[in-house]
């Protein structure tokens, strides 16, 4: 099921989001962190654990954003940089087209691919994905799939950091998957 490689770069996205979440809302929603972790598949050491802040040109981020990942505007003014200049640390600092990438869910690659797009940026990674969720699914027995911080639980693991933190998110993704690659 799945093909893994000597490394495998785990993604996780943080997106503007309202709490009233309508069609307005979800067309306009943009990248405002890239959470990226390098798992070692042979030994599960995690590594190169970083969260980029990104500037959202086109929206806002709302209170309720702020709430649920703990960004606040003021962090990405003084942090954040242009979507193609986190895209360039992705190719330069994590060759990240030469590996195989995971995310949580078909929603980070969606979401890479449609703004990489609207932006005329070219997208970072290549074509083996990952969707951890869905071989958590398959690894774990469940017949539906499970949110990220369920599935933690599940494995009795502990959520390392703030839920809806890229950064964080990301290194908790890599645990579940190097779990995953032990049990498939």
């Amino acid at each position: 099921m799945m093909k893994t490689t000597e490394k495998i770069l785990v993604v996780d996205l943080e997106a503007t989001c309202w709490e009233n979440d309508g069609e307005y809302q979800r067309l306009h929603s943009e990248i405002i962190e890239i959470g990226i972790c390098e798992l070692d598949v042979r030994s599960g050491e995690l590594s190169k654990n970083k969260g980029i802040l990104v500037i959202p040109e086109r929206s806002t981020i709302s209170p309720f954003c702020t709430e649920l990942t703990s960004i606040t505007p003021k962090m990405i003014e003084e942090d954040g940089i242009p979507f193609a200049d986190a895209v360039e640390i992705l190719e330069k600092e994590y060759q990240s087209s030469h590996y195989t990438w995971a995310s949580y869910g078909a929603y980070d690659r969606n979401k890479f691919q449609e703004q990489c797009r609207e932006h005329g940026v070219d997208y970072p990674f290549g074509n083996q994905h990952i969707n951890v969720k869905e071989a958590f699914r398959a690894a774990s027995g469940l017949r539906r799939s499970v949110g990220m911080k369920r599935a933690l639980k599940h494995l009795k693991m502990p959520l390392n950091g703030t839920h809806h933190r890229g950064v964080d998110d990301a290194y908790n993704i890599a645990n579940i998957l190097y779990w995953c690659i032990q049990n498939t």
